[in-house]
């Protein structure tokens, strides 16, 4: 891919952060600790349980049907990934919790250069072994932080600075982002038809496997521990959505392996389709009661007038 991912692609990611950034204000991360529960769940659902998620079930997978180490390397990288704009656009549509989603994915964004990096070397360590591609963990981190959490900062800085400019931007800039991820992915998959075609029936099943699983995981998570259903919206699709663009990055700039990339640009796809539908149902449900609006219902009624 050359200058695609070693120019456009970096920049494209960084202009999609800095977007995210315009939405942002210090109160978005004050929010993850006024609201401890939801925010804790949401954390360790994305950051600890979903790679944990990926690992069983590649490790599963490949026990049963077979699977290249390479891709197996690529799921953990998509599922590393923290989630994206589009989980807080999606979020919004469902009538979720916004707040609590654009939260999530702030936090994330900024831990990915810390994160995405270790849980990428164990599973280059775990599949590959002595095969697998260096990754420089510094340069990495450096690299994801440039490309990541400095964007971030940088729309916050001028949401901070010169607020009026942010908000009559931030629209424009979050759908251009939104197109940029769609172009990304859709040119990550065009060229590397051949390898997805090749090992289709190693990518597509697991897959789709991955991502039901994956919000099915924070859907379970959030209404186990009682949490009102916007804020069960918000970590299901948050646990759902990942970063495709910086597992494409990821793949194809620091480990240069173009098999690598394939589950990410996969699971980018399939998870617009699946996202949609439980953004359709969420929408349609919005005005029954979930488990602690009918527990609430029902002591009024209990404690009469």
């Amino acid at each position: 891919m050359n200058i695609i991912t070693d120019l456009v692609l970096p920049l494209a990611l960084a202009f999609i952060m800095l977007s995210m950034g315009l939405a942002l204000t210090p109160g978005d991360f004050v929010r993850v600790v006024r609201q401890p529960r939801a925010a804790l769940i949401g954390l360790t659902a994305q950051i600890v349980l979903l790679p944990l998620l990926a690992f069983a079930l590649v490790s599963g997978w490949g026990a049963v049907w077979g699977m290249d180490p390479a891709l197996a390397v690529g799921f953990l990288i998509i599922a590393a990934c923290p989630g994206g704009v589009t989980s807080n656009l999606l979020t919004h549509l469902a009538r979720g919790d916004t707040a609590l989603s654009i939260s999530l994915t702030a936090v994330t964004s900024v831990l990915a250069s810390l994160t995405v990096p270790l849980i990428v070397t164990a599973a280059n360590a775990w599949f590959l072994g002595t095969a697998a591609p260096p990754l420089p963990i510094l340069d990495t981190i450096a690299g994801i932080f440039a490309i990541v959490t400095v964007p971030v900062l940088l729309g916050m800085a001028v949401r901070g600075v010169r607020p009026a400019l942010a908000k009559a931007i931030e629209p424009t800039c979050r759908h251009l982002a939104t197109v940029l991820f769609v172009i990304i992915v859709l040119a990550a998959v065009a060229v590397e038809w051949t390898l997805l075609t090749t090992h289709f029936a190693e990518i597509g099943p697991p897959v789709l496997l991955l991502n039901l699983a994956s919000m099915a995981m924070g859907w379970a998570l959030a209404h186990s521990a009682r949490l009102h259903r916007d804020q069960a919206v918000a970590i299901t699709l948050e646990t759902g959505l990942q970063n495709g663009t910086l597992a494409v990055l990821i793949a194809a700039t620091f480990l240069a392996n173009d098999l690598m990339v394939v589950p990410g640009g996969v699971y980018s796809l399939v998870m617009f389709f699946t996202a949609g539908a439980y953004v359709a149902w969420a929408a349609a449900r919005r005005g029954r009661p979930g488990p602690v609006e009918a527990e609430t219902a029902a002591s009024r009624r209990r404690s009469g007038p």
